[in-house]
Order: structure tokens, then sequence, then C-alpha cells
């Protein structure tokens, strides 16, 4: 795996062995950002789910000034510390060791870009946002983007965000929600 574009692009990433991430893959995280961006002028990004930190660091990569990754596998962990030192700006990257509901209490401040993709997508995803939007996190011009599973349906709406876009990506479906 590697960045696939932006300021980073090119550089390796390290992923985890075994099946406790699922690393996104070079085409979908690229066809994932070509739906978004593909190229950002700052702002905040929150990686809920972080794995190997690939999204995050993709996001920084092509534009956004700062990055939380929020990863409980120790594991995984340590694999985010590698790829965010092979960036060689730590100092744009917070990586937050612990579980989803304990980081989401500890943030603060607003998010224009969120990566929700949990090992058990649709109910955490919809208690995320609806966290996220009830907490203030998440600015006017957000985009929440939630990678699941091509057969889980997500709700058209939840809280204050709606369906933008949604695509599937051979057995990934992306959906992306907007103010």
């Amino acid at each position: 795996m590697r960045i696939v574009s932006g300021q980073y692009g090119g550089r390796p990433l390290k992923t985890l062995a075994g099946k406790t991430t699922r690393p996104t893959s070079d085409k979908v995280r690229g066809a994932m950002f070509n739906m978004i961006g593909p190229y950002f002028d700052g702002g905040r990004v929150l990686d809920l789910y972080a794995g190997s930190g690939g999204l995050a660091i993709e996001a920084v990569s092509r534009g956004m000034s700062q990055a939380i990754l929020v990863e409980k596998d120790r594991q995984a962990q340590a694999v985010i510390a590698e790829n965010i030192a092979m960036t060689q700006e730590a100092g744009k990257f917070t990586l937050l060791k612990m579980e989803d509901r304990h980081a989401l209490q500890q943030v603060s401040g607003q998010f224009e870009l969120v990566f929700l993709d949990p090992p058990y997508a649709k109910e955490a995803i919809v208690d995320v946002i609806k966290n996220l939007d009830q907490r203030d996190l998440l600015s006017s011009d957000v985009m929440v983007v939630c990678e699941t599973d091509k057969s889980v349906d997500l709700p058209e709406e939840i809280g204050s965000l709606g369906i933008w876009k949604q695509k599937t990506y051979g057995i990934s479906k992306v959906t992306v929600y907007i103010h």
C-alpha cells in the first residue's frame, strides 16, 4: 500500500498483518478521494477507526492541515506511528490510543472531514454521526465518509446530515454525508 496522491504521494504505507484491521486498498482510497476532493485547502480530519492511518495521512497529503487518528488496537497503533513518522511532519497528526466512545468525549473543535470505517458498521455509524452532530464537532461544510460492506444500507439522513454521494467499489460501499 502507498499514499496515492498529494504531498506524500507514492510513499509506502505499512499495514497490519492479520484480520484485526481492514486497510482500504489504494484503488478504493483513490476513488474515495476523487469522490470528495480530490484536494483540500486546510481543515481538520478525524479518522475514528484509523487502522493503519492511511485515510487520514492521505487527507493531509492532499491538503488537510491537521488529523486526529483514533485506534484502540496496540499493534495498529504502532503501525500508525510508523506511517506518521514516514510523513516527516508528525506535528500535523495526533494519535489517540483509545476506543471510539472515549475519543468522542475528548475531541473538541470542528472537523471538515470525518472517516468512519467501524468493524460493526451500521449501528456504530448512526450512533457516531449523531454524537458528533449533537456535540457540534462537525463544521457547516463537513463531509462524513463512511466505508462499509456493500450489503450495508445506511439511512438517508442521520441527525442534520443527509447522503450526498454513494458508490460501490467491489465489496466496499462508500457513503458520504453532508449538512
